[in-house]
């Protein structure tokens, strides 16, 4: 008999996959963290009974973080990765030759390990541009005595246990001073059609701290709905603006993103114009 997943997405509605195995299965001081072989998706990583990627369908999520950023940003010799354990941010951001240094700030030690051993495939760690450092992401932006980065990539779980305080202004002021003036801060913003009030709140909180704030859309599958968003905030940003070296290069081997996607990600549908107030 086959044995079946269940992620609670909340009372309304639920989303299974078929589990072949268990693989790693352990609660860190953080969070309950399992790694599972399902018939769907391959192998995939689970957060506090919620499927944060998998071997299958990971390329959507980490080349949509990433990209955009990295393509529009004036400079991406630093970047500062706050979360991403699984090492598949991480991966995308080094495709960069341009790229000189990458500081991973992970608060938990058990994903990296884990992810490490049973799903290599979704990191580079082996590159000596990366730096990984087992610490408190919220407290680094605050406190960290660092040169300032060109671009920060926030890859946390959904706001609820230790990512909760990912999702603040607080959090979010932290980021800004660890930027320099031209840089640029993505993150994940939630689902905005299944989450569409955090995705809102998100939106929010970033207007308030920098000048410019720009979402963009695309599918994730393992996701909640499979409909997903992105956001990407700074001071002196357009994201339109790609540079045409940079996209030349990556764009060649990404399995989703391309320029083609990337125009058409930042296109707001008319229900999310409506409640952002543009027209």
């Amino acid at each position: 008999m086959a044995l079946w997943y269940e992620e609670k997405f909340d009372d309304k509605a639920r989303y299974s996959l078929r589990v072949e195995r268990t693989v790693f299965d352990e609660c860190s001081e953080f969070q309950h963290i399992q790694i599972v072989d399902t018939a769907a998706y391959g192998r995939a990583l689970v957060i506090d009974d919620i499927f944060m990627t998998s071997d299958r369908d990971e390329f959507f999520y980490h080349e949509m973080l990433v990209h955009p950023a990295l393509v529009t940003a004036p400079s991406v010799e630093r970047v500062l990765i706050i979360g991403g354990g699984d090492g598949g941010t991480a991966r995308e951001v080094l495709r960069h030759s341009e790229v000189k240094e990458v500081i991973m700030v992970e608060i938990d030690g058990t994903v990296v390990d884990a992810c490490k051993k049973h799903m290599p495939g979704l990191g580079a760690w082996t590159d000596p541009r990366l730096q990984v450092r087992i610490d408190d992401g919220i407290s680094f932006v605050k406190n960290a005595e660092v040169a300032p980065f060109d671009v920060v990539f926030l890859d946390g779980t959904d706001p609820v246990g230790p990512g909760k305080g990912l999702f603040n202004s607080d959090f979010y002021r932290g980021v800004k001073r660890v930027l320099k003036p031209a840089g640029l801060f993505a993150l994940q913003s939630e689902s905005p059609f299944y989450m569409g009030d955090v995705f809102l709140d998100i939106q929010r909180r970033l207007g308030e701290i920098f000048s410019a704030v720009t979402p963009y859309f695309g599918p994730v599958p393992i996701y909640a709905s499979g409909s997903w968003s992105w956001t990407c905030a700074g001071d002196a940003i357009d994201l339109a603006a790609m540079d045409a070296v940079r996209l030349e290069v990556v764009e060649r081997d990404c399995k989703y993103y391309n320029r083609d996607i990337h125009r058409a990600a930042l296109a707001l549908p008319n229900y999310l114009r409506q409640v952002l107030g543009r027209r």
